[in-house]
Order: C-alpha cells, then structure tokens, then sequence
C-alpha cells in the first residue's frame, strides 16, 4: 500500500495550504549519561502512583462540568467559585472578515501506513539498523503508562464556539489559526490526552501538551510528502513528553519537534506558533471557531487535575535526572521565544509586570504582551480554578512596513474584553491574539512568532546556553 501524501488527498481540503512558513530549528545535543539517584526513583514511583490513582478515581461524566473543591487549592489563592464569572458570556464580536466558518465536521488528513522500519519504540533506542540516538537512552525515561497508556486523540470533534457550555471564562484552552481556520484545544481535555492530531485550514498538524514541562506545542506532520500522526511512547526526556511516530515508530521530542531515536533521527518537524489563552478570549474574538469537545469513550475525568499544586516555582520536577540550572528555582514559568536560530527566555512575572516587552532576537526585533485572566491548569484541583497566570503572546510588530509599539491598558484583563493593548503609532485597539479591533488598523493581523509558557527547569534543560531576562 503506497504512503498517504498530500497529492493524495482530497482537493477541497488542501485549497488553503500555506505556501511559506516561518520556522525557528532547534537540534538536541547528545546527553551526558547519567544513572538515577535515588531521589529520581522515588519522584519515578509518586508519578506512576499519582498517575494510577488519578485513572482508576471515581470520575464524573464526561459531559458534565466537575465542581470547584477548596481542598484542592493551597496558599497562592486560586480562584473561587463564587468569584468565577458566569460560563454565559458577553456577546461576542462578528466574525472578522478573513476568518473561516468551518463546518464542525472536519475532514482529517490521515497519516501513511506503518512504513517497513525497525521500531525505536518497542525494539530499542540503539536496535541494529537505527542511526545512533541523538541522547542517551539512559537519560529517556519511562513515565509508568505504556506506549498510548496517555491516549491521543486522532478524531477530534469540535463544537462551534458560540455553542460550547462547559467551560469556565478563565479557563485555559490553546489555540491557532492556519489559514483563516480558527481552532481552541481545551487544557482539560489536553491533561489526559497530550496528543491531538488534527486538521487546520487543511493542514495536518499535532497539538501536544506535556503538563510535566507546562508546554504547548504545535508542529505541522508532515516531512516532505510523508503524513505522520503520533501517539505518547510512555517515556520522558528532561521531564518532557517523547511522542512516536505510527509510520516509523521513531522517538520525538516533544519540546523540540525533532526525532531522537529511530529511522527518522535528526529529523525536524516545523513548528507552529500556537497561544494558551483564557476561553473567554477565545470565544470574544472567535465566536464561530472550533473548540474540541470533551471525547467520549476514555473514562477521564474531564475538567479536573491529576497534577494539584504541581504548578509552583519551589516545587521539584519530576522525572528529571539532570541538574537544574540555578539562575531560577525550576518551576519557574517563563515565556521562551524562538526565532530565526536565536532564543530568549523571560521570566513570566517580569513580563506580567510591565505588559509589553520589546525583545531582540539575533537583530530582529519581537514584541511580547502578557494579559492577566488565564488559570494554570496545573495548580488546582479543578482545571478552571487554578491560580491566574494570564497568557501571552509573540509578535512581529511591523505592519505595512511600519514598526509599532505597544502599550497594555490600564485594568486589562481577559474578563474586561480583547482590547487590552494599544499601539503608540496609530491608537489601534490590539488583542493578545495580535489582531487591530478597531482603529486605523482595525482588521490587521500581526505575524505570530512560535513561543511557549513552560517551566525555566525544561528551557534551561534543552537550551542550556538560553539568555534570561528578567532576574533581579
């Protein structure tokens, strides 16, 4: 049976494919090798058992929003549920012109068949025939569920926004638009999946969240004319999520989009710029977008958290082996930015504080806002009520040739509405999606440069050599 490729898929899906992407290339070097001490076996036996005690708990429906419990919540206050807005939302804006009305029926681009490879995954990092690894196996370490123990989800279903009742305003969901096609992926439903493979603007791309790191990310699946779609290996390097390929069963690092063992070692998937943002964000500027619904058939237990109070800067990773980097405690949330070869990374509160930051990568210059209103999904025991860490977002500032300057509103939050920012040249109204609401430049959309929210233990794991900002 011949690979699938994108000549062989349906015109009317692949109309929209983009004809230039921006990607930022990051290569893993290879890993001392280490041997676990015994505070990693110890941390390697409270995940496992966090993780066993989480699936087999008592679980409510699928399709029904779990209750805030104070008990889950600890001493850097999260949000109560008599302080949480109402899940009905003010009316929404109309649908910007470029944007999309997808059908919610989406026509998924499969990936090839199980191409003839030795398997990295079941036979070995170092099998005979494989090129070397790119880290040591030593330091891939196992997480406690099987190769797919985390299920992705390979036939998302989506709701149209306006549509969508069970989520909270401030809850996290991450979002991208491909080609006029806006997509919300709900950070409940990531917890307990990880993986979404998925079809956007007719592109084929994978969501993954490793809540671990506290990393979003997103990459196109697709090398050449090959279609992929991944699943979790059971495994982690650097306390990170390591996907697999179904066509090669090569092992991938979800931090990086690169493959680190297996016939496709070295090879990198490009990457897509992709926001955690509040729902009430989402829904504000995206009113007829997609949202991925809560899946049926898994028995999770949707909207709630196996990972209390983990989301805290003192807090100890688990499943990492190497030593942390000692400019920031590891739990540390920093933004990182990645672009044109060059990386940054800013410490989160330092950021919240000013609103805007002006950043230089390698010469170009990025502009990143931060807009309070998000919960961590990873602090609380529900996923809603988690403490607020706002969200953010990175921009080319230039539009039309001309180089702009931001400003955060005074009192802007995701529950005060989009507009939050204003540029100095114009007075245009801009929202933390990077889109002019109103204005001179009212409908223009600036160009989103990849980033992510994570911890400094996993930025400063991967990129050892990373410049931070932001420290006193």
């Amino acid at each position: 049976m011949a690979p699938t490729t994108a000549a062989s898929v349906p015109a009317d899906i692949r109309a929209g494919t983009t004809t230039c992407r921006r990607l930022d290339r990051f290569r893993l070097t290879s890993a001392a090798t280490r041997r676990l001490g015994a505070r990693g076996v110890l941390a390697l036996l409270a995940a496992a058992l966090m993780l066993i005690a989480a699936g087999c708990a008592d679980t409510p429906s699928s399709d029904q929003q779990a209750e805030p419990d104070s008990a889950g919540s600890n001493s850097t206050g999260p949000a109560s549920a008599e302080s949480a807005p109402a899940t009905t939302a003010a009316a929404p804006r109309s649908t910007s012109p470029d944007e999309l009305i997808v059908d919610v029926r989406v026509t998924q681009i499969p990936g090839g068949p199980r191409e003839s490879t030795v398997s990295a995954l079941r036979e070995g990092m170092t099998a005979p025939l494989l090129p070397e690894p790119l880290v040591s196996p030593l330091d891939v370490l196992s997480g406690g569920p099987p190769p797919d123990g985390i299920p992705s989800i390979d036939a998302p279903e989506f709701e149209r926004a306006t549509d969508v009742g069970f989520l909270q305003p401030q809850e996290a969901v991450v979002t991208l638009t491909l080609n006029g096609d806006a997509r919300a992926y709900p950070a409940q439903v990531l917890l307990w999946h990880e993986i979404v493979n998925d079809t956007v603007g007719g592109e084929p791309v994978t969501i993954t969240f490793c809540p671990l790191c506290n990393t979003a990310i997103g990459y196109y699946r697709q090398l050449g004319d090959r279609i992929f779609d991944f699943g979790t290996s059971g495994r982690l390097y650097n306390s990170a999520l390591v996907m697999y390929d179904r066509q090669t069963e090569s092992l991938w690092a979800h931090y990086t989009g690169q493959a680190i063992a297996g016939a496709l070692t070295g090879s990198q998937l490009e990457l897509i710029p992709v926001a955690t943002v509040a729902w009430e964000t989402f829904l504000a500027e995206h009113p007829n977008g997609l949202v991925m619904t809560r899946p049926g058939g898994f028995g999770r237990s949707y909207g709630t958290n196996a990972y209390v109070n983990y989301d805290t800067p003192d807090g100890n990773p688990m499943f990492f082996s190497g030593t942390p980097d000692d400019r920031l405690p590891p739990q540390t949330r920093v933004l990182v930015v990645r672009h044109g070869g060059a990386s940054v990374a800013v410490q989160l509160d330092t950021l919240s504080s000013a609103g805007v930051l002006t950043l230089d990568l390698d010469g170009t210059p990025v502009v990143a806002l931060h807009l309070p209103g998000t919960a961590t999904p990873i602090q609380h025991q529900q996923v809603a009520f988690g403490r607020d860490v706002g969200a953010t977002g990175v921009f080319d500032p230039n539009v039309d040739g001309q180089a702009l300057t931001f400003t955060r509103k005074p009192g802007a939050a995701s529950s005060a509405g989009p507009g939050a920012f204003t540029d100095d040249q114009t007075g245009s109204t801009w929202s933390i999606l990077g889109r002019a609401l109103d204005g001179p430049l009212a409908g223009a959309q600036l160009q989103p440069i990849e980033h992510i929210d994570t911890f400094w233990f996993a930025a400063a794991a991967y990129d050892p050599g990373i410049e931070l900002l932001g420290t006193s």
